[in-house]
């Protein structure tokens, strides 16, 4: 036993969490992380997580007159959530073709902040994003998730650009 009460040779598991999106870049990412780092994916644990924008009903009030019944919001709420349990269980399947044993979650809020948010929270050793080849002025004016993950996650951050 060494110091910290573990054998010797015993390792701490690392964790890597790749963010889904509905943008194929986002299964392009996964895809490479799994061909290319498939070695240390096997021995750590792996997270995939969506990060739901909290909608903007506001379009829904308007377009009803003001009238939208609370089914119908309960009914829009229900399609965003089978959304992200088709995204999580397709990159799920993905991992389990490939061997690899993931764990999925779903977040709501700005992907942008609850990314990060949740990579710190669960102490993540690297994380895995996928870059959808925005422009340099669509970066400037709306920003970009993989950039802002970047400068702000607390770990490690891999973007994986498809290439033309």
């Amino acid at each position: 036993m060494e110091g910290g009460g573990r054998n010797i040779g015993e390792e701490k598991k690392k964790k890597v969490m790749v963010a889904i999106d509905e943008n194929e870049c986002s299964f392009y990412a996964l895809k490479w992380a799994l061909e290319n780092l498939y070695e240390s994916l096997q021995n750590s644990e792996v997270v995939l997580l969506t990060a739901q924008p909290i909608s903007d009903y506001g379009y829904i009030y308007a377009s009803s007159f003001g009238v939208a019944s609370p089914q119908l919001m309960a009914s829009v709420q229900q399609n965003q959530k089978k959304v992200a349990n088709a995204l999580l269980k397709k990159a799920k399947d993905f991992c389990t073709q490939h061997e690899i044993v993931a764990e999925t979650m779903t977040q709501m809020g700005d992907p942008k902040d609850t990314i990060c948010e949740v990579a710190e929270k669960l102490h993540v050793d690297l994380l895995v994003l996928g870059s959808n080849n925005k422009g340099a002025l669509h970066r400037a004016f709306l920003g970009s998730v993989s950039n802002y993950c970047v400068h702000n996650a607390k770990c490690p951050v891999l973007v994986v650009r498809k290439m033309p």
